[in-house]
């Protein structure tokens, strides 16, 4: 019994002193102590000497800095040197790019709530409000979604001329050089409730693309100030129309490896003799291209005749080209995914231009990776994200009015668990996407270059907003997939894609990026043990990893007894933040959190650089990071929002819902995971009594589906800045005044579904129904109007568009028709 006690008073202890980080030497004493009252107390001479000794072996090399270099460090360090990845110079930029923000407190295994709640919110200027309420507005009231997306293949040329007049394409520019000098989170706004508008799979890349990766962002950051001075205000004003060449048929998602080129060489610009570059590239999925004046380039950069230096491989460079130069070549348009955008291929051989087209002149000549690198993760921070969560929005709405006013078998569809179980999943997939976007372009606000978190937001967004694409499709049936102008749903459906391919395929997002830049940036020392190991000097590198090594050791015990604990616990014993509704969730993100660290580790340290290439395992070991950051994005929110009761259970789903994938992909790396002691270890660890987090129930699903069916400040608030037109006549605005319709006249449809299940009334059309229960006085004069309103609302809402077979021909079948004759 004594032995037993002791044991259990040992591991307390050693799980004590982990969890809290306690120094080296203070553990060593703590324990010594304890060690101490045992051998005086419970043990004979023989088994208090060699408890000592075993003891001693174990401290003292740990404690002395001179044995434990030389014995553990070293060797440790060289083991480290052996296995650690090799990185590419393109990886290293990417990795060196950017910061680590609120994605590292995931990785630390006790992420700081506080810390959270520290950041300040998200906010519009009063400026900003007005654009959102003016101009944006206007700006979708002149989109026919229908006309643009089947008839023009483009937007309106007053579209056109009214996004260049109020400066749509100047929202990051300062106002010194004619911008509108908006917030990220601003311009995050304006493309979400561009992307909740018809024809937004359209106008959203329009305005996004110049106020995103491109000439723009990339001359505020890096450009000369004659660059700035010339350029910036043209792209202000619109007489400039930019876009950017990055993606070429060789190299999409590995943009490293872009085999167009420049050649450094001398020749004629303007009638003058210069110094400049022969470029050639064949790029293609360009936005604007086919309207861009100015032509923003990524190439590699030669020098063989050694005009520049000695160096012939001079590395990747950005450079700006008018499209009207001698040799520049525009094609014909590509047509992404029915959402029919200014996209197309642009090309050019040999085009000759100064080295002063090179943004940032020649101090930036193969910076151009780099550059890319830290604008890009503030592109995927704001403009996929945002023009997705526009689209769920927009869904949510649509489809949880649509539920109210589409009546089968005497009943709003909506009442039916199965259509409530999918207008859960888009009522909590749409608060999850608003949430993700709001917290990470408040990052870019608050001075991050989120490079992790921006994957993070690209990726999940992206994916979840399909997905509330697909339920939405299916909830809405027939009435779906009849594309016209009655059809506000499918073009969402279609246009998904496009979000999931740019600015690098999701599948690689998820299963190379986010863990495989976050292992590196977010993780507390691996990084700094890896530039230690990379230490030319190596009694400096063995001094930095010796200190590293032990700290990451501390870091690794926590984890393994924070996970170990609140395993049994669920959390309990953890910190939570201030608002008390929350704390389940902040304790379980900290078991969450710890196992992550754990796991992370291991994977690390069994697979060293191999894990790279296990992409399935990255993948998994991505979801968990992912799920954690949209978590604490969704408790930042809520509290934002006011930490109103009745939004409640939205976080509810949305964070049960995270840890049920979580417990997932802990649980498949633990399978996969080839070294079978660690994954042994790993599962003993973070699943000591199971797995335990089961999804949202369908009682809480039902509460969602009641919240999109159920107008008023709720919501709103789930749904916010969600485009309507002012006419009732079209869109959201028809199907919302149906729902409104339909909830108001509820007691008078129940009073007509009795006389029909009464028999007192016969008829079968919904129309005559009305008429019969007018005749017979169930209904008097203003009853029976409101129900003959309600019906022509409800039959505008479930129509669907058909067409003479002529309309649904290309211009080109038609001239083909009309040209050939019959027969």
């Amino acid at each position: 019994m004594a032995a037993l006690f002791w044991f259990v008073v040992f591991l307390a202890a050693f799980l004590a002193l982990a969890w809290h980080r306690v120094r080296l030497g203070t553990a060593t004493g703590v324990i010594a102590a304890l060690l101490l009252v045992c051998t005086l107390t419970s043990t004979g001479l023989g088994l208090g000497l060699f408890l000592w000794l075993l003891f001693a072996a174990i401290v003292v090399p740990l404690n002395v800095t001179a044995i434990r270099r030389r014995w553990i460090t070293r060797p440790a360090l060289d083991l480290f040197a052996r296995v650690l990845p090799t990185l590419s110079a393109t990886e290293r930029t990417a990795l060196e790019a950017g910061t680590v923000w609120w994605e590292g407190e995931m990785f630390s295994g006790a992420p700081d709530w506080r810390r959270l709640e520290r950041l300040p919110e998200a906010e519009l200027s009063a400026r900003e409000e007005a654009f959102l309420d003016g101009p944006v507005q206007q700006l979708l009231d002149l989109c026919d979604e229908w006309r643009i997306t089947h008839e023009d293949a483009d937007l309106s040329p007053e579209a056109w001329r009214f996004i260049k007049a109020e400066r749509f394409w100047a929202m990051i520019i300062p106002e010194r050089y004619g911008g509108l000098g908006f917030s990220a989170y601003a311009h995050s706004c304006v493309l979400a409730k561009l992307g909740s508008g018809p024809a937004g799979g359209t106008v959203g890349p329009i305005v996004a693309v110049p106020n995103s990766l491109g000439p723009a962002e990339l001359l505020m950051h890096y450009g000369t100030e004659a660059q700035k001075d010339h350029y910036l205000p043209r792209l202000a004003s619109g007489d400039e129309i930019p876009c950017f060449g990055l993606t070429s048929p060789h190299a999409g998602s590995d943009a490293g490896a872009i085999p167009d080129r420049g050649v450094v060489c001398h020749g004629e610009w303007n009638g003058e003799p210069v110094l400049g570059m022969r470029l050639t590239w064949d790029k293609r999925y360009i936005t604007l291209a086919p309207v861009a004046t100015v032509l923003g380039l990524a190439i590699r950069m030669y020098d063989p005749d050694g005009l520049l230096g000695d160096d012939v491989d001079l590395g990747v460079t950005c450079a700006l080209v008018p499209t009207d130069t001698a040799g520049v070549h525009t094609g014909r348009r590509h047509f992404p995914a029915s959402a029919p955008f200014q996209n197309g291929p642009t090309w050019g051989t040999d085009v000759f231009v100064p080295l002063d087209c090179i943004i940032g002149g020649r101090a930036m000549i193969g910076q151009g990776w780099r550059m890319l690198m830290e604008c890009l993760s503030v592109g995927r921070s704001i403009s996929l994200p945002s023009g997705s969560t526009g689209d769920a929005i927009a869904s949510a709405r649509l489809t949880g009015a649509y539920a109210v006013v589409r009546r089968q078998f005497n009943v709003s569809i909506g009442r039916f668990e199965g259509v409530q179980e999918a207008l859960a999943r888009i009522a909590g997939r749409t608060y999850a996407c608003e949430s993700v976007r709001r917290f990470t372009a408040n990052a870019v606000d608050l001075g991050e270059k989120p490079s992790v978190a921006s994957g993070i937001a690209k990726y999940h967004v992206t994916t979840l907003a399909q997905q509330v694409a697909k339920d939405a499709m299916d909830v809405h049936a027939g009435k779906a997939v009849m594309l016209g102008p009655s059809n506000p749903v499918a073009r969402r459906f279609q246009a998904a894609p496009v979000n999931i391919t740019v600015e690098g395929a999701n599948i690689l997002t998820r299963s190379m990026m986010i863990f495989g830049q976050g292992a590196i940036r977010c993780h507390p020392y691996v990084l700094d043990e890896i530039e230690a190991a990379n230490d030319p000097d190596r009694e400096a590198a063995l001094d930095a990893f010796d200190a590293l090594l032990y700290a990451h050791i501390g870091h690794d015990l926590s984890a393994a007894a924070r996970s170990l604990v609140m395993g049994v616990t669920g959390g309990r014993t953890s910190a939570a933040g201030r608002v008390r509704e929350l704390a389940p969730h902040y304790r379980a993100l900290n078991r969450y959190s710890a196992n992550l660290a754990l796991v992370a580790d291991l994977a690390m340290a069994t697979l060293g650089g191999s894990l790279k290439f296990r992409e399935s395992l990255s993948a998994r070991l991505g979801d968990v990071l992912s799920y954690l950051y949209i978590a604490s994005a969704t408790l930042k929110r809520f509290v934002e929002d006011g930490a109103h009761a009745e939004d409640l259970p939205l976080v509810r789903w949305v964070c049960e819902d995270a840890f049920a994938a979580i417990e997932a992909a802990l649980a498949g790396v633990i399978r996969h995971l080839p070294n079978r002691p660690a994954a042994w270890l790993a599962r003993a660890l973070i699943f000591p009594i199971g797995r335990r987090a089961q999804g949202p129930s369908d009682a809480l699903g039902r509460q969602l589906a009641d919240m999109l069916q159920t107008p008023g400040p709720q919501r709103e608030r789930l749904t916010p800045r969600c485009y309507a037109d002012q006419t009732h006549r079209r869109g959201l605005s028809l199907f919302e005044a149906a729902m409104q319709a339909t909830l108001d006249a509820a007691d008078l449809q129940a009073r007509l579904d009795r006389a029909v299940k009464n028999g007192e009334i016969r008829a079968d059309h919904p129309a005559e129904r009305i008429e019969a229960a007018a005749g017979r006085g169930l209904f008097d004069a203003d009853e029976a109007r409101r129900m003959r309103d309600l019906y022509a609302l409800q039959m505008a809402v479930i129509h669907v568009d058909d067409f003479d077979p002529a309309e649904m021909q290309s211009v080109v079948a038609r001239e083909r028709a009309q040209t050939s004759g019959p027969g």
